[in-house]
């Protein structure tokens, strides 16, 4: 039987209770194959000449407390740091896998992204019909963009524009019924698809389409 890269106790880990604990499972479970999956998509993203992309996976090192309630690797074109970048990440809640293209809060330049996408709103609406969006990545939910559509798309720009804290998060959720049926070249398969297509957005994003 082939294994898979994922599996039920991956997404298992956000159950542990205490912070010590957590982190221990995310350190010996988890971070080893975000740190696979960081030399694959560091590699393939720089290899489209957008600039050099380097991994960063999350230590939530600030945590003292409350144990993390997610997990991810995220890609930028830099060495020491992502959040003020339109990045790419993939992670886990207990409830998902993702892989996506984020606009956090730290990022300067949210107006002007929103009003690029504003007006190169046929860039988000023609991603295929399972791609979801959020204005918060802080939270697991997401709105599938063809239930939205245009509206909800222009009411999160607009969002974006004038709320200091808005976010743009765009990709795919997995279940983790279906990512513990992938084997690891399937999975890297459907990362490197994903970023494909997100990859016109992106473009959009960072203003060089």
């Amino acid at each position: 039987m082939t294994q898979s890269f994922w599996t039920s106790k991956d997404f298992d880990v956000f159950s542990i209770d205490g912070l010590d604990h957590r982190m221990e499972a995310l350190q010996t479970r988890i971070q080893p194959k975000f740190a696979a999956i960081g030399d694959h998509l560091s590699n393939y993203l720089s290899s489209f000449g957008t600039g050099e992309f380097f991994p960063h996976i999350a230590k939530h090192a600030r945590r003292t407390v409350n144990p993390p309630k997610d997990s991810w690797v995220a890609f930028a074109p830099a060495k020491r740091g992502y959040k003020a970048l339109p990045h790419f990440q993939v992670g886990l809640w207990g409830t998902h896998l993702f892989i996506i293209l984020a606009v956090i809060y730290e990022n300067p330049d949210k107006k002007g992204i929103a009003e690029r996408l504003d007006k190169n709103m046929k860039t988000l609406i023609s991603l295929p019909k399972e791609y979801v969006i959020s204005g918060d990545h802080m939270k697991p939910e997401a709105s599938y963009i063809n239930e939205i559509g245009k509206n909800g798309l222009e009411i999160l720009l607009d969002r974006m524009k004038t709320v200091k804290k808005a976010e743009l998060v765009i990709g795919k959720h997995v279940s983790p019924e279906q990512a513990i049926s992938m084997t690891q070249e399937q999975f890297f398969k459907l990362i490197d698809e994903t970023i494909n297509e997100l990859l016109p957005v992106y473009h959009v994003v960072i203003g060089s389409n």
